[in-house]
């Protein structure tokens, strides 16, 4: 492997405790806080997965399935429990970040700088609000973060070697994170050329064939589930988001504008965006580094600035999905820090701007975690799960939340499995095809008495509309939900 310099110069002990106190805090964090309303429908998906149903073919999916596909196999492993799913998403997570630092460790072309900028760079990613908050979840972002990152390592490793595995390996790593989330869509591409444009050693066309195996390979489960479903498979993976997910939020168009526009309140954001501007800045017109050393850095904001437009024309967005790019943002955030330093300070002293941004970094991330200190969390969920038991059976039918009916270990019926899924109003075959129920038809089940118990977390506006109140003559409530039981027919 290329270096420059020694990378040892001095002791890692300072990195191996800033690591371990990040896996502490992103596995504590997953372990007793970390919560998304959303999170449900990835949980239960896996539940059913681990029980041998099939995404899109025996239930509607709304995306690529390698992610729901792990998380079963964690459970199958270690029980089904969203413990399990919310650890494993944590240390891919940790493990994330120790790749982000290492680059910085044994690439960084200042010596000085190496073991504090894999110190600073580790904090940077590792504590950052978002990854913090949302890489232990269930979804895909700590799945997705470790396979860019790798993919990015073996990206590099594939121009300096002449040898065609490492570009295979990257793109096998590419095809990973878009099967399981298509946020992860340009990664690919972006690596793709950046290799073609620096490669150095060896056949260029032979590392792009390897590469697009590598991530054609990645993609073979969804092609044994489209050959046995193609329309489903298509609607999941295509239609869902490129026609239909915006369905129901009228105001698509400013909830994206909202978004973009709220890193300016964030801390976290600016430190970053504004420390990694500055380090592309220095790199491109004010260092003196050759262009095999800046090359790496050009690929962070490659995929910084594409994954970031990208994801800001999703409809809708949200914050969340931008910390893809922080470990990219963190490395740049490096070079920033160091030009910075070599003209306000003193280059060769580098810890004490490292250790101020460390300062800030757990002010802001602790400010941010105590103001969502009153946030829902999974223990408020089991709550809710418990008093759901206490009034249903388990062969009962329960029309519940999707987290609900994981926590109770109800099967939901067909067509329950995602909530969203029920504004779609299809043609009745083609709903039975892709095992939806819409709203009407729905509520048209509620009023005959289908469900033996129904829980909402709708608010009393939404309960009111759907007319769940006069359905049943119990309910109570829980964690801001309502839990309704004892059908009584309407008059």
């Amino acid at each position: 492997m290329h270096t420059t310099g020694d990378p040892r110069q001095a002791s890692p002990i300072s990195l191996i405790c800033a690591l371990a106190l990040i896996t502490a805090v992103l596995v504590w964090y997953a372990q007793t806080v970390a919560f998304a309303w959303d999170e449900g429908f990835h949980i239960l998906i896996a539940e059913l997965i681990a029980h041998g149903k099939r995404p899109y073919l025996d239930f509607v999916f709304s995306q690529t399935p390698l992610n729901a596909f792990w998380n079963a196999g964690w459970m199958k492993v270690f029980g089904e429990s969203w413990l399990v799913s919310h650890t494993i998403a944590a240390l891919c997570c940790a493990a994330a970040v120790s790749l982000t630092s290492a680059f910085v460790l044994r690439r960084f072309p200042v010596p000085a700088w190496r073991l504090p900028g894999a110190v600073l760079a580790a904090i940077l990613v590792g504590l950052n609000v978002l990854v913090v908050r949302f890489g232990g979840l269930a979804q895909a972002y700590g799945l997705c973060l470790l396979a860019v990152v790798a993919a990015y390592w073996f990206t590099i490793l594939a121009v300096e070697r002449k040898r065609a595995m490492s570009a295979a390996i990257a793109g096998l790593l590419c095809g990973i994170a878009a099967g399981s989330s298509l946020l992860t869509a340009p990664v690919g591409p972006i690596m793709l050329l950046w290799m073609l444009v620096y490669n150095r050693s060896g056949r260029s066309w032979v590392k792009a064939a390897a590469f697009i195996l590598g991530e054609a390979l990645a993609f073979t489960p969804i092609l044994w589930l489209w050959i046995q479903g193609h329309r489903q498979v298509l609607f999941g993976i295509l239609n869902y988001n490129l026609l239909y997910r915006k369905t129901g939020w009228p105001n698509a168009t400013q909830q994206n504008l909202e978004v973009v526009m709220s890193w300016i309140d964030s801390g976290h954001a600016l430190i970053l965006i504004l420390l990694a501007a500055g380090g592309l800045l220095y790199i491109q017109f004010r260092s003196n580094w050759e262009t095999s050393i800046k090359a790496p850095f050009y690929l962070c904001a490659w995929l910084s600035i594409t994954l970031a437009a990208y994801i800001s024309n999703v409809r809708p967005t949200f914050e969340r999905y931008y910390l893809l790019t922080v470990p990219f943002l963190g490395i740049l955030a490096v070079a920033g820090v160091t030009a910075a330093a070599s003209k306000l300070y003193r280059a060769d002293r580098p810890w004490v701007p490292v250790l101020l941004l460390a300062f800030l970094v757990l002010f802001g991330l602790g400010k941010s975690l105590y103001d969502e200190r009153d946030s829902t969390a999974w223990t408020d969920m089991e709550e809710l799960a418990r008093k759901v038991n206490a009034v249903t059976t388990p062969d009962q039918t329960l029309f519940a939340d999707e987290a609900i009916y994981f926590l109770t270990r109800h099967t939901p019926p067909s067509g329950m499995e995602m909530r969203d899924s029920h504004k779609f109003t299809f043609p009745r075959s083609e709903s039975a095809l892709l095992h939806v129920i819409p709203q009407a038809e729905l509520d048209s089940m509620v009023k005959k008495g289908y469900f033996h118990t129904l829980e909402t977390c709708g608010d009393d506006k939404d309960i009111e509309a759907h007319g769940y109140a006069r359905v049943y003559a119990q309910s109570t409530k829980a964690v801001d939900c309502t839990v309704f039981w004892d059908y009584k027919p309407p008059r």
